[in-house]
């Protein structure tokens, strides 16, 4: 399996009052271990910025599972669940540094036109993109 790997060092400024890493943060490490897989996979998600495409997301779940604190690093685990067509689910695992799991999430997205926000398929875009995910998706539907 084609899992991503990004470190992150958690910043007193991602605490809530309790100590304990807010929430929300939790959705931008996502995208921080999203962006590292694509990478990994040789891709710049920039680029088809340029071309004029965003990938929205469509939807988003977390679990949480054991709270993470200032101090520690915390590894961000991502990769490609399923893609088809129109859409790509991202899987992600957030560890402690001794691997217990703090988090388990899915977000799904699409790929659209930035102006329109008319859905496109990766293939059109970009065949050698589609095709590695397609290549590394542990489901492909």
């Amino acid at each position: 399996m084609f899992v991503s790997e990004k470190q992150i060092e958690i910043r007193y400024a991602e605490t809530d009052q309790m100590g304990v890493v807010y929430h929300a943060n939790y959705i931008i490490w996502m995208e921080i271990g999203r962006s590292q897989l694509v990478n990994d996979a040789g891709f710049e998600y920039a680029e088809l910025e340029k071309e004029g495409y965003v990938s929205p997301v469509m939807d988003l779940s977390i679990s949480y599972k054991a709270a993470m604190h200032y101090g520690q690093v915390a590894t961000v685990r991502t990769w490609v669940e399923k893609h088809d067509r129109l859409r790509t689910t991202y899987g992600y695992e957030i560890l402690h540094e001794d691997g217990t799991i703090a988090a388990t999430a899915q977000s799904v997205h699409i790929l659209a036109h930035k102006d329109t926000l008319r859905p496109v398929s990766l293939s059109k875009i970009d065949p050698a993109w589609d095709a590695k995910y397609k290549e590394i998706a542990c489901e492909t539907k």
